[in-house]
């Protein structure tokens, strides 16, 4: 169930949205251990500062901006260091500038092992087969893993086949991968992640492992899943102090339909934050592209 004060958020915000003018102020260190807020004897009072702020972006975007302000400057109070990172994460998400890239990369990018290929993974059949989609996805990685051959390449996405346990769809990228003429050993696989913020918070734990040089990320995905995953390796980049990380490009096949709401990003800020159940109350809530596997 959603945290009592989160529901009591959103129902304020929905009224606020109906009744009050825009601008009417009303109010009522980042944490990543993944632990609820609710296994502790209160909520963070951190915690509930951030995620009403990014619930009201998510709710209104830039309509909100006077309460927004208004939150962070209360975090000011209790974190400065995460008020930063968040005011950072949030000028992130407001930047309406991104060129979502078709089929493949721009030239000029870093042709050296200090670029890394993120392709993002999706849903699998339920006997552990590729989705179309995925397919697509791939497909424009592969032309970005050619025009960019010194590049590392991450696969990211666990298990996601009920009928196939073991199958991961970063598994299943990496081989088909390695079957059409992309060497294997350029590729790292992430196979736990469950949603686009676990493929953002694991594929940083492997880079950090395995590839530490890497220091610019370009994400490969489909054309509306874009901005979610910039935002997302983005924004996991400014919470870890990666700040030697850059999300510098993307490119996207162009799916037929598709779309992630603001409300959903918000969900996944919030799941990098820690507050997973949060988080995946607005994803059931939100999500309209495929099936969320439960929270364990």
């Amino acid at each position: 169930m959603m945290l009592k004060w989160l529901k009591k958020t959103l129902a304020f915000l929905l009224a606020l949205a109906m009744c009050l003018p825009v601008g009417t102020t009303a109010m009522a260190e980042t944490d990543q251990t993944g632990i609820h807020p609710e296994a502790a004897d209160e909520i963070p009072q951190s915690w509930e500062l951030i995620e009403k702020a990014v619930v009201l972006y998510g709710t209104g975007g830039e309509a909100y901006e006077g309460e927004i302000r208004h939150l962070l400057e209360e975090l000011d109070k209790v974190d400065t260091a995460a008020a930063e990172k968040w005011r950072e994460i949030l000028k992130l998400w407001r930047d309406d500038n991104l060129t979502v890239n078709e089929e493949i990369l721009p030239d000029g990018l870093p042709d050296t092992d200090e670029l890394c290929l993120v392709g993002l993974g999706f849903q699998l059949n339920p006997d552990g087969s590729m989705k179309e989609e995925l397919l697509h996805r791939l497909e424009t990685l592969k032309r970005c893993a050619e025009q960019y051959p010194n590049a590392r390449i991450v696969c990211t996405g666990g298990g996601t086949a009920p009928d196939h346990p073991s199958a991961t769809e970063a598994g299943e990228m990496a081989r088909w991968l390695a079957e059409n003429g992309i060497d294997s050993s350029r590729i790292l696989v992430e196979d736990r992640s469950q949603t686009t913020a676990q493929n953002a918070i694991y594929t940083m734990d492997l880079l950090k492992e395995k590839a530490p040089q890497v220091n610019s990320l370009a994400i490969i995905s489909s054309d509306y899943h874009i901005a979610t995953g910039v935002l997302l390796f983005g924004a996991e980049a400014l919470l870890r102090e990666r700040n030697n990380i850059k999300v510098i490009s993307n490119a996207a096949w162009k799916a037929p339909s598709g779309e992630l709401s603001l409300m959903f990003q918000a969900g996944a800020l919030i799941e990098l934050l820690g507050d997973k159940q949060t988080a995946y109350d607005i994803y059931f809530e939100t999500y309209d592209i495929h099936e969320i596997i439960p929270l364990n």
